[in-house]
């Protein structure tokens, strides 16, 4: 029985709550994103590695993105160059989608402090959610456990290995990493700063 789904995109967030949570189910959604056959490919790895069952949800949304992560234009009133219009939702409802199917009733969501330049990575936002999915049929929450936590603070209280995380993919314009997007240069400094400059 599946009771709780973690959003797992591949990156180190997900990745050390798929290691300290142990999920039933991890789903990575394909939006169309630059990045997503990587992102999927790390995702299955971590999952394959903690033996968590994996499922990809497919869904070509890359019209309706903006940014580096698209591939498009910035918008004005973004606040980084990766910011996608309520992307966070769009991923969770889409996730949610298959969870009450599945009879799950609990998503789990990687987003920490280091997010909170986004709107849709804050814990008011995450709150909001919670309200509207339990509102819905299905009774589903979501929790985020790491919302207060740094990244470096996250990998070092789970215990996430660096065989583990070095899987992981964060690049926000292309399946083979840039490293000089903002996802790029955040995972090699948090991978540095919690593995001695092993990154």
């Amino acid at each position: 029985m599946v009771e709780t789904v973690l959003l797992i995109s591949g990156g180190v967030d997900s990745a050390c709550l798929a290691y300290s949570e142990q999920p039933d189910l991890g789903v990575t959604v394909d939006y169309g994103q630059a990045c997503a056959e990587a992102e999927v490919k790390a995702a299955a790895q971590i999952c394959d590695q903690l033996d968590i069952q994996h499922s990809v949800i497919e869904a070509d949304c890359s019209e309706l993105g903006s940014g580096t992560m698209s591939e498009q234009s910035q918008l004005n009133i973004a606040s980084t160059p990766e910011w996608w219009p309520f992307r966070n939702q769009l991923i969770i409802t889409m996730t949610a989608t298959e969870a009450v199917k599945i009879g799950a009733s609990e998503l789990i969501a990687g987003s920490v402090k280091d997010d909170q330049d986004h709107a849709d990575g804050r814990a008011k936002f995450y709150e909001k959610m919670d309200d509207l999915l339990s509102f819905q049929e299905g009774d589903l929450s979501i929790s985020v456990p790491a919302i207060e936590q740094r990244t470096t603070e996250l990998i070092k209280e789970t215990g996430a290995p660096f065989s583990l995380l070095g899987w992981t993919h964060s690049c926000h314009t292309s399946n083979n990493p840039c490293g000089d997007c903002r996802g790029c240069r955040k995972r090699h400094r948090v991978l540095s700063e919690a593995f001695d400059g092993r990154a």
